[in-house]
């Protein structure tokens, strides 16, 4: 009999509400993440958890019930503020993370972003995936780098953080690249 640890991670996405408003804003303050962040730094949740787009998904992620992180999808070329500035149609921007630091090192980032990017390939106008991590987090370079993002430029984003921009291209016929 396979015992609840020898059980692989269920991950699922939920929606995120206003009921979020505490759990994120904790996140948002956790050592970690704030690492990660860059001087950009967090989201207004209070403003921005009830807005809601067609071009935006804000979204819990939970191992077996449990809120474990976030993710944000974005199409960069429809987004209010232009982060992204000019890009193609048919790209997804992603902005993941954890929120305690207990669950690093464990997969459950692997799992996340492997939903993440089957959400977005599922619409087969998505092409390509972009992300930036700050030139400064290594462990998310080589995070992304095990999962097919390839690396393909450097950028300041908001005037103040300096990343790397890697994208994560459409494969033919097999739905995405992971």
């Amino acid at each position: 009999m396979v015992g609840q640890a020898d059980r692989p991670a269920v991950i699922r996405f939920r929606a995120t509400t206003i009921a979020d408003l505490d759990l994120l804003s904790y996140w948002d303050e956790q050592p970690h993440v704030v690492a990660a962040s860059g001087e950009d730094g967090g989201f207004d949740w209070a403003f921005e958890l009830p807005r809601l787009f067609d071009w935006r998904e804000l979204l819990i992620a939970e191992k077996d019930g449990r809120p474990i992180g976030f993710v944000q999808i974005i199409d960069p070329a429809r987004e209010e503020s232009h982060y992204w500035g000019a890009c193609e149609a048919g790209l997804r921007a992603i902005d993941v993370w954890l929120g305690e630091e207990a669950d690093l090192g464990k997969g459950y980032g692997t799992k996340i972003m492997q939903a993440a990017v089957a959400r977005c390939f599922a619409d087969p106008r998505v092409t390509a995936i972009i992300i930036d991590p700050l030139v400064s987090n290594e462990r998310a370079h080589r995070f992304y780098e095990r999962l097919g993002f390839r690396r393909v430029g450097r950028r300041v984003f908001a005037g103040v953080d300096d990343c790397f921009v890697y994208r994560l291209e459409r494969i033919s016929g097999s739905g995405h690249g992971l």
